[in-house]
């Protein structure tokens, strides 16, 4: 379930800190669950404002 909101929303192997976290939220499951993901599918965790998933890179 987690895997297939994640495919949903990520754009060109990126998901935005904000969006991960409110689909945590939403899924109601810890955020490291969807980062868990995410990296098993290659995606990456970007825009992160605390820094919990890498720097921004510009």
């Amino acid at each position: 379930m987690i895997k297939d909101e994640v495919l949903k929303i990520a754009q060109n192997k990126k998901l935005p800190c904000v969006k991960a976290l409110a689909l945590a939220k939403r899924l109601k499951v810890k955020p490291i669950e969807i980062g868990k993901v995410a990296n098993k599918l290659g995606i990456k965790i970007t825009d992160c404002q605390l820094g919990c998933f890498g720097r921004k890179h510009e």
